[in-house]
């Protein structure tokens, strides 16, 4: 099995990052920057479209 990752970027304090799809909530939840605490859908973390789309694969799982 290969692992998937997700490239993520706060849109409050540009923070960069990757993490696992499996240890983010789903889609449809608020998602929390851990460095500012800033919440937002998780669409404006994601720094590409094929980002959402794999979350939205593992979650729907």
């Amino acid at each position: 099995m290969n692992e998937a990752f997700v490239q993520l970027s706060c849109p409050a304090c540009d923070k960069q990052w990757e993490d696992e799809p499996t240890a983010l909530h789903a889609p449809d939840t608020d998602f929390t920057c851990p460095d500012c605490g800033e919440s937002r859908h998780p669409s404006e973390f994601m720094r590409t479209d094929r980002d959402l789309e794999v979350l939205k694969d593992f979650t729907e799982s």
